[in-house]
C-alpha cells in the first residue's frame, strides 16, 4: 500500500506542476506578489495532495514568533517540501536557492518573476557579495528572506554543516533571524519516491535579535535548530513516521 500511494502522489504531484504551471502563466505579467501567490495556491495543492493520497498532516507551531516586516528566516533542510511548504507561512517570502534552478524552464521563470535570490555556490567571496547585494534589495521591500543554513538537504540523522553564508547575511542586513525546525525527512526522504504518512511539524523558533556578533550568532542559531529538530523527529518517530533508524547490536 505504502508503494502504490508513493507512486500515486508522485504522479499527481508532477502532474500539478505541469498544471499550474500552464493554468499560471498569466501571472508571469502581472506583479510579483501575483506569482506568488500563484506559488502559494500550488504549495496548498500538494498539501492537500499529501493529505489525501499519502496521509500526511501538515502542524505548524510558533507562528506568533514571526515579527512583521523585513527578517531572516533560517530553516533546516531535511526534504523538499520546505522549498515550497513554508511559502503558506509568510506574507511575502523570498527564497535564497541554487542559481542552477533558475535555468529550468517554467520554474525558473517563476523563481526570477517572484524575485527569488540565485547564488552560486562555487562563486566564493563574489557570489556571497552578491548575495548580500541582493538580500538588501528584498529587505528594502520589506520581504521575509528564507535560507537554508546548511545550503542542501541532510539526512535525518545527519550531523549539522552550517556554511557562514547565513552569518554574512544576518551580519549586513540588521535584521531578526527567525530559526525554524522541522521533521519532514521522515515523511518526505531525501533520494526515494517513497512518501510516508504521519505529521509534518514545522516550529518557528523565537527570533535571533540583530547585532550579535556572528560568532555567538552562528552557535545559537544552530544550537537552537538542532535541538529543536531533533525532540521534533523523535515525536514523530514516536507516532511510527517514517523508516525508523536501525538499532546497533553487538556479537555474543
Amino acid at each position: 500500500m505504502l508503494l502504490l500511494r508513493s507512486l500515486a502522489f508522485n504522479f499527481l504531484f508532477y502532474l500539478s506542476v505541469l498544471v499550474h504551471a500552464v493554468l499560471f502563466m498569466p501571472t508571469l505579467a502581472m506583479s510579483r506578489q501575483a506569482v506568488i501567490r500563484a506559488t502559494q495556491s500550488w504549495a496548498r495543492t500538494v498539501d492537500f495532495l499529501l493529505r489525501t493520497v499519502v496521509g500526511v498532516r501538515i502542524e505548524c507551531r510558533g507562528l506568533e514568533n514571526i515579527p512583521p516586516g523585513p527578517l531572516l528566516v533560517a530553516a533546516k533542510h531535511q526534504s523538499a517540501w520546505e522549498t515550497f511548504g513554508l511559502l503558506l507561512f509568510l506574507t511575502d517570502p523570498v527564497f535564497v536557492m541554487k542559481r542552477e534552478l533558475m535555468r529550468i524552464p517554467f520554474y525558473g521563470w517563476y523563481c526570477r518573476r517572484a524575485g527569488m535570490i540565485p547564488v552560486d555556490r562555487s562563486g566564493g567571496g563574489a557570489a556571497l557579495r552578491r548575495l548580500a547585494e541582493d538580500a538588501r534589495g528584498a529587505m528594502a521591500l520589506g520581504r521575509q528572506i528564507i535560507i537554508f543554513p546548511e545550503g542542501t538537504r541532510r539526512p535525518v540523522d545527519a550531523a549539522p554543516d552550517y556554511k557562514p553564508g547565513i552569518g554574512l547575511l544576518y551580519g549586513q542586513l540588521g535584521v531578526p533571524c527567525v530559526p525554524v525546525a522541522l521533521n519532514s525527512g521522515l515523511v518526505w526522504p531525501r533520494r526515494t519516491f517513497r512518501r510516508y504518512p504521519g505529521t509534518i511539524i514545522v516550529e518557528f523558533l523565537p527570533p535571533i535579535p540583530p547585532g550579535l556578533p556572528r560568532a555567538e550568532f552562528m552557535a545559537r542559531l544552530q544550537e537552537g535548530i538542532e535541538r529543536a529538530s531533533t525532540a521534533l523527529v523523535a515525536e514523530g518517530r514516536a507516532g511510527a513516521i517514517g523508516p525508523q533508524p536501525v538499532a546497533e547490536t553487538t556479537a555474543s
